[in-house]
């Protein structure tokens, strides 16, 4: 976000993707879709246990990652707080660094939650994955 800037730049990955059950948490609060853009490749992706609706959950590593597909949105500045009242442990809000360097704000995952959950990394994103266990 440059200084002065009225908008945030947000990565989804998961339940607030554009045709996912929260996406309306983002579009009621003015957010505006601008893009899809792949993370850096120090990144792993989970399938979290218990959770309603189901979601990802986003790591960064240090070593063997992968590149996951995310969307970024702009959030309206005043609506962030807003926002991120409604975003539920485990997960949170933190510093995603995208494909070429650009660090954008998103959702990650506290590290504890991916204990007794299945790495989908393999699938580069949560839709594909989504799509997956929709096939016979």
């Amino acid at each position: 976000m440059n200084a002065g800037s009225t908008k945030i730049q947000l990565a989804v990955v998961g339940a607030h993707l554009r045709g996912q059950p929260l996406n309306h948490q983002l579009t009621n609060l003015g957010a505006e879709f601008i893009r899809t853009a792949l993370t850096s490749p120090f990144y792993r992706l989970y399938a979290l246990q218990k959770t309603d609706p189901p979601k990802p959950g986003l790591i960064r590593v240090k070593t063997i990652g992968a590149e996951i597909k995310v969307e970024i949105w702009h959030l309206p500045i005043e609506n962030f707080g807003a926002f991120i009242k409604n975003v539920s442990e485990p997960l949170c809000i933190g510093t995603i660094e995208l494909k070429g360097g650009d660090l954008v704000k998103g959702f990650l995952c506290e590290a504890h939650a991916i204990s007794d959950a299945r790495d989908i990394s393999k699938f580069g994103g949560w839709i594909a994955y989504l799509d997956e266990m929709k096939s016979p």
